[in-house]
């Protein structure tokens, strides 16, 4: 069955550090136990603040590069996610858009790449080796 990501885009209350209100956090968790008791959901977490965070930039094979939080585009910011596994991507958006946000709120919704999807690059004893990391991982 399909899995998806669902991204939750952050702005500037969350790039604050702003908790947010009771209330929501109560429709949150009643949403995530419907998720759960359909049996779609998979995990779902918020995320602190960028800067409690940083990036590493690749910049050769041997170079990496270590950039502290915040960074400056919260419009590009990931303040939380959930991954959910549903028959179809059309699925997946009927649960999103029961989401109980508001206020302009956006959510990204993006497929997930199983196994049987990747191309010939992806030869069989790199599928093995994925399989294994998975049932180690309980997945």
């Amino acid at each position: 069955m399909p899995r998806f990501m669902v991204f939750i885009k952050g702005d500037e209350g969350s790039e604050a550090g702003a908790m947010p209100p009771t209330d929501l956090f109560e429709e949150m968790i009643a949403y995530n136990e419907q998720l759960a008791k359909a049996g779609v959901l998979l995990a779902a977490e918020g995320l602190k603040p960028t800067q409690a965070g940083a990036k590493v930039r690749f910049d050769d094979k041997e170079r990496r590069t270590v950039l502290d939080g915040p960074f400056t585009e919260s419009k590009e910011v990931v303040a939380g996610y959930w991954l959910l596994q549903t028959s179809s991507l059309q699925e997946a958006l009927e649960w999103v858009k029961r989401a109980p946000l508001s206020g302009g709120a956006t959510l990204e919704v993006r497929p997930i790449f199983e196994m049987s999807e990747l191309g010939p690059e992806f030869t069989p004893e790199l599928r093995e080796a994925q399989q294994q990391l998975r049932e180690q991982l309980g997945g």
